[in-house]
């Protein structure tokens, strides 16, 4: 037996759930901060983060990409990374969504009055002083990750939408994001709708407008195990649509988190959708891009060269060979 300690609020929480339920692992939920004594684990994990999964040999583990990677190996015949470049591209749209994306869900929580006291009091179990304290969080945050300033809230919410409008326009083509089997990309994708946007009232707004996109997120994980991922390298106007947005907008970011890295800096600015914006520099990003090269690592010779075609196509090669 598998135990999910996260949030219920927690993309990366759902985003984890929906894996455990693609795999068929058996597993319980189990809300963290409501746990006896939820130092001890995070002193085991070395996070205060969540999601932690906890193996049936007691290993506690953070980190939801490396745990899908486990994950894969432990149940074969429902793996969600596919193999060979198929499987860089998968791993390069999750990425997009976990480090990019994801901040749009973010500026949509704490940005919105109705949004912000909705979460709130669900992440604070109705305790009204630690909400007020969430709430003062949130725009911290959102100030963290580029979503300052009234022109990038705007932008950041106009390609969430493009993005929803990409992942309707695919499901009526294929059962998932990156054809009839899923990837760590719907993972994703249905934990940032479970978590946030299908329930915080003001995205809900948005997504409410997508119903194939709404009736998919009920039944998704109810996968049979069969199907297959469309070939590279022409996988799904989904994915390429992801690819394209992360060649844009989040590339920059990433080399601005990387230098700022590399010479000490607390933050950095970039143009993001054609104005400044104010990031504070993270390593995390730097160190979850390594793991790309990682599995491009893996390959042959023959799948980088085909690899690196594509990838110089879509202007995302750079520093990756």
């Amino acid at each position: 037996m598998y135990l999910l300690y996260g949030s219920i609020p927690s993309l990366f929480t759902r985003k984890l759930e929906a894996a455990l339920e693609f795999y068929r692992a058996p597993f319980e939920f189990r809300s963290k901060g409501s746990q006896p004594d939820p130092k001890t684990l995070e002193l085991r994990a070395g996070t205060h983060q969540v999601p932690l999964l906890q193996t049936p040999e007691d290993w506690l583990l953070a980190d939801t990409t490396p745990i899908l990677e486990m994950l894969d190996h432990r149940f074969p015949d429902r793996r969600l990374f596919p193999p060979g470049p198929l499987g860089v591209l998968a791993h390069m749209v999750e990425e997009c969504l976990d480090e990019w994306v994801a901040r749009v869900m973010v500026h949509y929580r704490w940005h919105y009055p109705e949004s912000a006291r909705y979460a709130s009091e669900i992440i604070s179990n109705g305790d009204p002083a630690r909400a007020e304290t969430v709430r003062g969080w949130g725009p911290r945050a959102c100030r963290a990750t580029g979503t300052e300033t009234a022109f990038h809230q705007q932008a950041a919410e106009a390609e969430y939408v493009r993005l929803l409008d990409a992942a309707e326009t695919q499901l009526g083509e294929t059962r998932y994001l990156m054809g009839d089997r899923p990837t760590p990309a719907d993972c994703m994708m249905l934990g940032g709708f479970w978590a946030h946007t299908l329930h915080d009232p003001d995205p809900r707004k948005v997504v409410e407008a997508y119903p194939r996109l709404v009736a998919w997120s009920a039944a998704a994980s109810e996968w049979d195990g069969r199907g297959d991922w469309a070939p590279f390298p022409e996988t799904t106007g989904f994915a390429r649509h992801v690819l394209a947005e992360m060649a844009r907008s989040y590339m920059p970011v990433l080399a601005g988190h990387a230098a700022s890295i590399t010479e000490g800096r607390k933050a950095f600015t970039v143009d993001t959708y054609g104005e400044p914006a104010s990031y504070l520099a993270r390593d995390y990003p730097v160190r979850s891009w390594d793991m790309v090269r990682a599995r491009i690592a893996q390959l042959s010779l023959d799948e980088r060269t085909g690899l690196r075609t594509r990838l110089v196509e879509m202007g995302l090669a750079d520093g990756l060979f």
